[in-house]
């Protein structure tokens, strides 16, 4: 007797052993609705329920003969079951099975990655609350914007995963579907009630128009929906790189006791787990590609869809998987180096207050095009030299000090004027 499947890690719902088990869940999902209706007896079908299993090592040894891997499964099954076999698959075509059970082992993945995902947005949820109030420098063109946080850098990786688990929500809808409908998709040898008794006792929905399979569609959005995750994951890793550069050292990855960096230099301390992902979601941007050319099959069906999918969506979902779960321990751990940061942000003498110091002299009566030429001039004449110091360059011109006060040139300064709003986002993200 076959139980209903569970929710193991991932690789386990990616075996052959899995596979078949999904095989032999739909065609007796499909003997129970067929002996609800009348078209076969009940007694056959406790009988197939009480005997029916399969040996994957004996499927694989009759496809080699006959070189058909539903026949080989169907043939197997009807070794244990004997003569009450006869009533298994009637009216079916391999796709009914084979996509039906496929959308069965992507429900499953999908809710192992629901899981994986929900513990990456409660560590992300951490850090952010963690550094609500840590000041660093924001960055537009890799080069010094102003003070944001690094909580608030954090809060935008929050909105973003949230985004993906919404997504997932909807996609793992959208993949829950099967087809009971026979060749090219007629219903001509089953009635679209057993259809849609057997799916439900899969927890699945029919598909509204199938043809002698489903649609692939709604397969690519599954692996884009992951492909998309990736992407965001990295970013994540990308930006934990460039932070982790020796002559910005923001963050860091945690680097274990005992663990080294490089053959030749002992004194490396590479961000390897953010390289990692950033070339793994490399590879699902490949399979989401792979899985947008499934989707122009021949006619009612074809197989051109068949070796490509299995390859990526095993590779897919457990690459994710794995993308999460190092994601997550990456993030717990990440190294913040608060010193730093505000080092990098007054670097040539606070030269990021730029703007808010332009403001004020607006604010003060001076047009806006000529208090732009002070600043930049001051701005440009502290920047990246060792001794260059826009506040002192600020505070010393007759133009500027002739409007301002001292203490009105220092308030351009305060990073936390440039903060005051934050709190409304980490409202919306609940942090």
């Amino acid at each position: 007797m076959i139980e209903r499947y569970t929710l193991p890690e991932m690789g386990n719902l990616w075996t052959e052993n899995y596979k078949l088990k999904t095989w032999l869940q739909v065609e007796i999902a499909v003997c129970e609705a067929q002996a609800e209706l009348g078209y076969i007896p009940s007694e056959a079908v406790e009988e197939i329920k009480a005997k029916a299993n399969f040996d994957p090592k004996r499927v694989l040894e009759i496809e080699a003969e006959v070189r058909h891997d539903m026949i080989a499964f169907l043939t197997n099954v009807n070794e244990y079951v004997g003569d009450a076999g006869r009533y298994i698959h009637l009216g079916l075509t391999s796709s009914d099975v084979l996509d039906t059970a496929l959308a069965l082992q992507l429900v499953a993945s999908t809710n192992v990655l629901l899981e994986r995902l929900e513990d990456l947005i409660q560590a992300i949820r951490y850090q952010a609350q963690q550094h609500r109030n840590t000041v660093m420098i924001g960055r537009s063109h890799g080069i010094h914007a102003e003070p944001i946080t690094f909580g608030f850098k954090l809060a935008g990786w929050l909105a973003e995963v949230l985004r993906h688990r919404d997504r997932l929500v909807n996609v793992r809808q959208r993949v829950a579907v099967g087809k009971i409908s026979g060749a090219v998709g007629t219903y001509a040898n089953i009635e679209p009630r057993v259809e849609a008794i057997a799916c439900q006792k899969l927890g699945l929905e029919p598909d509204t128009a199938s043809t002698q399979v489903i649609s692939r569609d709604i397969h690519a959005e599954f692996v884009q929906a992951l492909a998309l995750l990736g992407a965001s994951i990295e970013r994540f890793a990308v930006e934990i790189r460039n932070l982790q550069k020796t002559d910005v050292l923001e963050v860091e990855e945690f680097f274990a006791k005992g663990q080294k960096g490089s053959s030749a230099m002992p004194h490396k301390r590479n961000p390897i787990r953010s390289e990692r992902l950033t070339g793994m979601a490399r590879i699902l941007r490949g399979n989401a590609v792979a899985a947008l050319e499934n989707v122009a099959l021949w006619h009612e069906r074809d197989i051109s869809h068949s070796s490509v999918e299995r390859m990526i969506l095993p590779d897919s979902c457990t690459l994710t998987h794995f993308m999460l779960v190092e994601t997550t321990d990456l993030v717990k751990h990440l190294l913040v180096y608060p010193e730093n940061m505000a080092r990098n942000m007054n670097v040539y003498g606070g030269v990021v207050f730029s703007q808010r110091v332009m403001l004020t002299l607006v604010e003060k009566g001076m047009k806006r095009e000529e208090a732009y030429a002070i600043v930049q001039s001051c701005a440009h004449q502290a920047w990246n030299k060792p001794e260059g110091n826009f506040r002192e360059l600020i505070s010393s011109d007759p133009r500027v000090t002739e409007r301002l006060s001292k203490e009105q040139i220092e308030e351009c300064f305060d990073p936390q004027r440039h903060l005051k709003h934050l709190d409304q986002i980490y409202q919306r993200l609940s942090i």
